[in-house]
């Protein structure tokens, strides 16, 4: 088999991270928590990981989500915006990391609907 000389972007999907936290600004939201559904995308150049097979060249994906569940887990937020900007400066915070895009749902936010949601992207 004849191995291509590329570099090759790789594309990660983090789906649907049931978590619960304490977020809004009415009394019963401030009082209970609520499920959020985190979704991350996010790219880096995989070149590395590909050619070595080994895990210490691929960005560690259970880490960041470790980290992500750490820092939402319980924890309060007056606004959605608010928590996704700080779960899209978690992936970030990884400097393998070339574009993320974060979205959180707040499911039965909004009587008639399913969920609301934000989503907000940064890349380098």
């Amino acid at each position: 088999m004849t191995e291509v000389s590329c570099n090759h972007q790789a594309r990660i999907q983090i789906k649907n991270l049931l978590l619960r936290a304490y977020i809004g600004i009415k009394e019963e939201e401030i009082n209970n928590q609520q499920d959020v559904i985190i979704n991350v995308c996010l790219t880096y150049d995989a070149t590395e990981a590909i050619s070595r097979n080994e895990i210490a060249a691929a960005l560690n994906y259970r880490t960041i989500t470790k980290q992500i569940i750490g820092h939402v887990n319980g924890n309060r937020f007056a606004l959605l915006e608010r928590l996704t900007h700080e779960v899209l400066n978690i992936v970030m915070e990884h400097s393998a990391v070339q574009w993320a895009q974060v979205e959180i749902d707040k499911p039965h936010a909004l009587r008639y609907t399913e969920s609301v949601s934000v989503c907000l992207e940064a890349h380098r």
